[in-house]
Parts: structure tokens; C-alpha cells; sequence
């Protein structure tokens, strides 16, 4: 009896202190993560005239280590998501899912991150993969 109240009172404590320990800053918040479409490729097209503003299209797949590192440090990075946001009208696909495996095979892509940038017409602008940190991330849209 005495082992189970101490086991309790440990679980209680743990609970409690772990819920003040700082984490990441809230990632929900628009300001701090790049903002991916949720509708349509073609709607994502039909955005980008309507704005005139190019497309960056993150294909990425569900096991690859980059791409979750890309996620996690890169397009959570202020300045990359001020930079994206402003910029672009921002799509990200599983390239082994939905539309995205028909725009993995429509780019060639054969590695992961890849990274597709297009004109506002929808004409393909540059295409790059691979890890890349916030500066070179960055420096990747403006060239």
C-alpha cells in the first residue's frame, strides 16, 4: 500500500514538472512555420495566378529522416517562414501519396527533400533536394 502511494505521488510530480518545463516555442502559430496550402494542386496553381506569386513544393516522404529535419529545424525558423510565406504560395506532398506521387514522376524526383520551385504560370523555375539549413534554404529561393 505504502509503495503504490509513493508510486502515485512520484507519477503526480513528474507530471507537474515536466508540464513547466519550456519546449518548442507553440509551432501552431502561423508566424513561426512555414504555411502550407491544405487544398488542391490545382488550386494551389489557380493561387498563385490569382496572386502572381510562385509556387515552392516541398515533396518529402514520411521515412526520410531530411525531410523531417527540414520540418522540425528549417521551415519552423522565423526568418525562413517570414521569407516562404511572403513569397510564395507554399505546398507541401507526400510523394508516395495522392497527388504526390504524380508530381514526383512528373519532376523526376529520385531523393528526398526535393524542392520545386515554379513560376506563377506554373512553368518550372528551379528543382533542388536535399538538407539544407535556414541561411542556404533561404539562399535556395532567392537564386
Amino acid at each position: 500500500m505504502k509503495t503504490t502511494g509513493i508510486l502515485i505521488t512520484s507519477i503526480i510530480a513528474f507530471v507537474i514538472a515536466t508540464a513547466f518545463i519550456p519546449g518548442n516555442p507553440d509551432l501552431g502559430s502561423d508566424e513561426l512555420k512555414i504555411n502550407f496550402h491544405t487544398g488542391t494542386w490545382n488550386e494551389a496553381l489557380q493561387l498563385a495566378q490569382q496572386q502572381n506569386k510562385p509556387v515552392f513544393l516541398d515533396l518529402s516522404t514520411s521515412w526520410c529522416g531530411y525531410c523531417k529535419r527540414m520540418k522540425a529545424n528549417v521551415y519552423t525558423d522565423a526568418s525562413v517562414a517570414d521569407y516562404y510565406n511572403s513569397t510564395f504560395i507554399n505546398v507541401s506532398l507526400d510523394a508516395e501519396k495522392g497527388e504526390g506521387i504524380q508530381l514526383a514522376r512528373k519532376y523526376g524526383v529520385r531523393g528526398y527533400p526535393t524542392f520545386v520551385f515554379l513560376n506563377p504560370d506554373g512553368s518550372l523555375a528551379k528543382q533542388s533536394s536535399g538538407y539544407r539549413n535556414p541561411e542556404q534554404f533561404i539562399a535556395l529561393a532567392k537564386n
